[in-house]
């Protein structure tokens, strides 16, 4: 079985999305992923501040690296974010992924994503279904 940094680089390079993103992988292990990203402008909506789903997005691709790089394919059957403030261009992203839970075939992981002055600016969490298939 591939190890979980090898899982989520092969995931990466096939990503489009989340490279369009930015997003960049700074600590992988077992059930857990913690990435960055920098908010552009056209990330914005008419409001001035980061779309929602910009936000959202983030923190998808960091749940969908943490349960995959326990080496079994996985996939998201439910998401939430709750955003806590407003996200604005320039702004530098953290999103850190932890596994709370893992059974057989479902999972659940907490995603808090901070701003670069340490501040909450969302909350996912996200259950997982494991397919028992191996990377």
């Amino acid at each position: 079985m591939k190890d979980a940094k090898d899982i989520v680089q092969d995931m990466m390079d096939k990503d489009a999305f989340s490279q369009w993103l930015g997003v960049e992988i700074l600590e992988m292990d077992a059930g857990r992923c913690k990435l960055r990203m920098t908010v552009r402008e056209e990330m914005v909506n008419g409001f001035g501040v980061a779309h929602g789903g910009i936000t959202y997005s983030f923190a998808d691709s960091a749940l969908a690296f943490a349960c995959n790089s326990r080496g079994i394919k996985s996939m998201s059957i439910e998401t939430s974010i709750s955003h806590t403030s407003p996200v604005y261009p320039k702004d530098v992203l953290i999103a850190d992924a932890r596994e709370i839970s893992l059974k057989n075939k479902v999972a659940i992981y907490a995603i808090k994503v901070q701003n670069q002055k340490e501040e909450l600016v969302a909350h996912f969490k996200g259950t997982v279904y494991r397919s028992g298939k191996e990377w």
